[in-house]
């Protein structure tokens, strides 16, 4: 345990060296302080992320990602503080929704209208970035919470030292303009953009040739065309589907170089969230012994619980992947002596 503590306490902190502030106050300091610092998982922040996904492939670790950043009751979609919650539970990525106000500002929302998910309504695109910033969102039961749509800037500037983005570009939003966003805010090496086709990954691709994408993926000949437009498949993820996984797909694509993607989310009535949950058994690990490197999932904490059990490492296997360092001596001293 006191070297889970001082690994986690690490990979946590980086660079910042809140550990050794404690440290310096060393008869003020307490476990309690300590055990604050650790409420969340260590940060999803490899410093090359096609290097993570190939670990992850090569390693045979499944990662999780967060439909909608993982809301739950008390926690709305799209939300900063949900974001917070998640990540809180366990490390995952986490998949965003991104629309556009009438006055041309990039804000998180899945729905065309606001009636769903917020104490307003009418199309989301009639409104101002000043009118979103008043709406409050709403739970999955309708109880209105102290939370409000953030912009994609405000969203890429929390995200920053603690995960990675998938982000959802939804109708009449111009890739150029959340490309343009993820610029600014210097985060091209830390998203991955969701394509639903095999033209729509090119033509990001041609718009940012660095960025990781996922497209929806159904055969081999799919890789060949990404592969004639000179797309380097290393930044290519690919989304599988929600139906079954499909081993020899998921082969063929490992064997490319290329890591699956395989959704469990959806209307809980059909999904494969929504029938582990009722029947009591967890099954992500099991879907992951097919060949993925990814789980997309409304129920982000009880994935990576299962995934975890199973990966035959000691700690969070995806979580080696990120290439954090070692922990120093100092904080191995400062845990063994206190």
């Amino acid at each position: 345990m006191k070297r889970f503590v001082a690994l986690a306490l690490a990979v946590l902190l980086g660079s910042c060296d809140v550990v050794g502030f404690l440290m310096a106050r060393n008869k003020e300091a307490t476990r309690r302080e300590i055990e604050m610092l650790l409420r969340h998982a260590p940060p999803l922040t490899p410093a090359d992320m096609p290097a993570f996904f190939d670990c992850l492939r090569e390693r045979g670790q499944t990662i999780v990602a967060a439909h909608r950043g993982g809301p739950v009751l008390g926690y709305a979609e799209n939300a900063l503080s949900t974001f917070e919650h998640t990540l809180s539970l366990a490390p995952a990525l986490l998949e965003i929704d991104i629309a556009e106000t009438s006055d041309g500002v990039l804000v998180l929302m899945h729905d065309d209208t606001l009636d769903r998910t917020t104490n307003g309504e009418g199309a989301a695109r009639d409104h101002t970035l000043a009118q979103f910033h008043a709406l409050q969102l709403e739970d999955e039961t309708g109880a209105v919470l102290d939370a409000h749509p953030p912009t994609l800037r405000e969203t890429l500037d929390w995200a920053a030292g603690r995960t990675i983005l998938e982000l959802d570009v939804k109708r009449g939003v111009a890739y150029e303009d959340v490309i343009a966003d993820v610029r600014t805010a210097g985060a091209i090496d830390r998203v991955i953009f969701i394509t639903y086709s095999i033209e729509a990954a090119i033509r990001v691709h041609r718009l940012a040739p660095e960025l990781m994408i996922s497209v929806n993926i159904a055969d081999e000949s799919e890789l060949d065309a990404l592969g004639r437009a000179g797309i380097d498949l290393s930044r290519i993820l690919a989304w599988t589907g929600t139906d079954e996984p499909n081993s020899a797909l998921n082969a063929a694509l490992n064997a490319r170089g290329v890591e699956a993607i395989f959704g469990t989310l959806g209307n809980p009535e059909r999904s494969w969230d929504g029938r582990f949950e009722r029947s009591g058994e967890e099954q992500y690990a099991a879907f992951a012994e097919t060949g993925l490197a990814v789980i997309a999932t409304d129920r982000p904490a009880a994935a990576a619980r299962d995934l975890d059990a199973h990966d035959g490492v000691e700690g969070d296997g995806a979580m080696q992947c990120v290439g954090a360092p070692s922990p120093t001596g100092r904080y191995d001293r400062w845990i063994n002596e206190n």
